[in-house]
């Protein structure tokens, strides 16, 4: 818990920082993480970092990033959904899961595409991706609290022996209750019961990406996806529940227009 609260003190304020300042800062922070994630998952699929194969899916992540990053995010989808395809063929012949190393690609690339699209709206940017983080971090924090705290039956064993309904209950509680304060800040008390109702959905999506990141791991029979965040583990078992999440909100905000309040 100590190692989880320093490491939380030293990252949560850097990423608003970025966050709040947009432009350069939020697209160094997204690449920083995009090179990091490619790097995990490489190393989770049993290949070396410096590999061709390796080489191959940082390289369709990084120009999937660096196309959104200049402003063109309908062409960095190109990379990010041909990579795949393109990296399996790479890896295909080197007796290794090119079919999981593939898979890497459109798993990394969607979500750095959506969280540089999301804050690039000069309106709504910086309050649609606070949400966004914001809902997250309650949803994991809320799980986890009242998992530790309340116990009882197993969410998934299978998946993830550790996780309980108790805390996924607490989890998406913990959405709804961002849900709610942010639509009282913003002033939206008649959209107070659809900001929450979406605040909930989005907790359900994050409990999903957590999840899904539970049983990539299991895939792979480890039980951290790195070791460069201090209890917390690697990259992927920090960001899993964003890796989907923010896919989802860029796909909803597209839905709504530029301009608009992903909640509204």
């Amino acid at each position: 818990m100590r190692a989880r609260v320093i490491s939380a003190a030293v990252l949560v304020p850097l990423a608003l920082l970025c966050l709040w300042y947009g432009a350069l800062p939020w697209a160094l922070l997204i690449g920083a993480g995009t090179i990091g994630l490619a790097i995990e998952w490489t190393q989770l699929c049993g290949y070396g970092v410096v590999s061709l194969p390796a080489l191959a899916l940082v390289a369709m992540t990084l120009a999937g990033w660096g196309l959104a990053a200049a402003g063109w995010p309908a062409l960095a989808l190109v990379p990010v959904v041909l990579g795949g395809p393109a990296v399996w063929c790479v890896a295909r012949d080197r007796g290794k899961s090119a079919l999981s190393l593939a898979a890497g690609v459109p798993y990394i690339g969607m979500a750095c595409v959506s969280l540089l699209w999301l804050r690039a709206d000069a309106v709504t940017g910086l309050a649609d991706v606070l949400l966004l983080l914001l809902i997250v971090w309650a949803s994991d924090i809320g799980a986890y609290l009242v998992g530790r705290l309340v116990g009882g039956p197993r969410l998934a064993p299978v998946i993830s022996p550790g996780k309980t309904w108790s805390g996924a209950a607490g989890g998406l509680l913990a959405a709804a209750l961002v849900g709610g304060l942010a639509a009282l800040g913003m002033g939206q008390v008649g959209l107070f019961w659809r900001i929450v109702l979406f605040a909930t959905g989005l907790g359900i999506v994050a409990q999903a990406g957590d999840l899904m990141e539970s049983a990539i791991k299991r895939r792979f029979g480890v039980k951290d996806s790195g070791w460069l965040i201090p209890g917390h583990g690697g990259l992927f078992d920090r960001l899993d529940a964003v890796l989907v999440a923010a896919p989802v909100a860029a796909a909803l905000a597209l839905a709504l227009g530029r301009g608009v309040v992903l909640a509204q």
